[in-house]
């Protein structure tokens, strides 16, 4: 099937960010027509870790619109108010809402516009030199019915997919598998008499905090081990989460490529840890499982990298290493559970595109100040998560999701429809930002440095 229109933007991906893109876009639909394409049948978020009990690392503010235009109808608020759950939510009084309860309204968001087609997985993209736009081309997975899309501008919201290591793969998915698949594989985890987690990240955790809080009725032991110097918490202090914002993003976009490269692998810490309160809940648990001289059935075993994982019988043998002993040792589980993070892959449909594509040094997209993709076509690329190499650790953050958002609206409009936020925060990161806001203070020239206040 063919759709004759020319739409003025096409975001391929559904997930948070390009909703949040649609339900934007959805208030300026007489100056913007959008289609957005996802391969799924319907919506729904991480659903192999929408667990009991879990939720949302950010406060509800963070949803798809609010930060740019709170009196937005497509609001978690007026989620609420629509819902009927408005006074419920009133008396909850927590800013960290329920993951279950983000992704039902990230579903409603989706089943309320218009934009969104699912089922239509893309499978290349290629540029009409004659007609001046995109060619997308898509197919139904189920029926195989192929389609053609074609738009002015693109935005890609192809989001992430769960990583496993090489050295891990290659076993029965039943036993050994991904966080993200964890929900719709437990009762087969639960039926183990051992089950190891492996990786000290969110998912990690709430995996194994799932499975401690289910031990007691089912009798498995249960490890945890990493290769991290331990089961530390993510950083959530107010000074802290000032690197995400439109400030840190922008310090981080003016430095030096070799200096982000260093720099953003190490801040691990700022996005990738355990939340404080899983971390309390874990520690908790294992307290009161103590009590009366009990030792419970847990193993916890950090600095140690899984370097292989091999079949012996019933069970699974990994070759550990604890790389600060230098002490190597095998350990038995009848179940892996790999909390080894997500990748963002270059996705196979850009595949005719790739010479108009600009890549740096490391076969990375270049992207622009404004997050588009550097290409020589004029059709713009918005990118949606896919420029941490050269924005930083706040790109994948759903709080600066609207910010984005709102610089590509503005952008495919001509004119501002959402403010564009700037001196968000106290803290100031580049020199120019602190010169800026601060009386009697001057930027030294050449190599000497010069004292910038009376006072150091």
């Amino acid at each position: 099937m063919t759709d004759p229109t020319v739409h003025d933007i096409i975001g391929v991906g559904i997930g948070p960010f390009n909703l949040g893109l649609a339900a934007m876009l959805d208030d300026v639909r007489e100056d913007v027509d959008a289609v957005f394409l996802e391969r799924d049948t319907e919506f729904n978020w991480h659903e192999g870790m929408l667990l009991e009990g879990t939720s949302l690392e950010v406060p509800f503010l963070a949803d798809l619109v609010t930060l740019a235009d709170p009196t937005n109808p497509y609001s978690y608020l007026n989620y609420l108010r629509e819902t009927d759950r408005i006074y419920e939510f009133y008396f909850y009084e927590t800013f960290q809402i329920p993951r279950r309860e983000y992704n039902d309204y990230l579903r409603w968001v989706a089943e309320s516009l218009d934009s969104p087609r699912f089922s239509r997985e893309v499978t290349e993209i290629c540029w009409d030199n004659e007609r001046d736009h995109y060619v997308v081309i898509a197919r139904n997975l189920d029926s195989g019915e192929r389609f053609e899309y074609r738009g002015e501008h693109l935005a890609l919201g192809i989001g992430s997919r769960p990583h496993i290591p090489d050295h891990l793969q290659d076993h029965p998915e039943s036993d050994v598998f991904h966080t993200a698949r964890y929900r719709h594989t437990r009762e087969r985890v639960l039926a183990a008499d051992s089950v190891t987690v492996v990786g000290s990240g969110q998912s990690a955790a709430e995996v194994f905090q799932d499975l401690l809080e289910r031990q007691s009725d089912r009798n498995y032991r249960l490890n945890w081990l990493t290769r991290s110097d331990g089961f530390f918490p993510m950083e959530y202090s107010k000074l802290g989460l000032q690197h995400f914002t439109p400030e840190y993003e922008q310090y981080v976009y003016d430095l030096p490529q070799r200096v982000k490269d260093e720099l953003i692998p190490n801040q691990d810490l700022l996005y990738k840890g355990i939340d404080p309160g899983t971390s309390a809940a874990i520690y908790d648990l294992l307290y009161r499982r103590s009590i009366g001289e009990r030792d419970p059935d847990v193993g916890l075993f950090g600095m140690t990298a899984v370097r292989n994982i091999e079949s012996v019988g019933d069970v699974y043998a990994l070759d550990c290493h604890q790389w600060q002993a230098d002490e190597s040792f095998i350990h038995e589980s009848e179940v892996v559970i790999l909390g080894t993070g997500y990748e963002r892959p270059i996705p196979g449909f850009l595949e005719p595109l790739e010479d108009a594509i600009n890549w740096d040094k490391q076969g990375r997209f270049a992207v622009s100040e404004d997050h588009r993709l550097t290409i020589d076509v004029a059709g713009d690329v918005f990118l949606q998560n896919a420029e941490l190499h050269t924005h930083g650790v706040g790109v994948p953050d759903l709080g600066l999701g609207c910010y984005r958002n709102t610089k590509f609206v503005n952008r495919l409009v001509g004119r501002e429809v959402y403010p564009e936020d700037t001196d968000t925060i106290y803290q100031d990161f580049s020199l120019e930002q602190f010169v800026e806001h601060t009386p009697g203070a001057s930027c030294a020239h050449g190599s000497e440095s010069t004292p910038l206040t009376q006072n150091e």
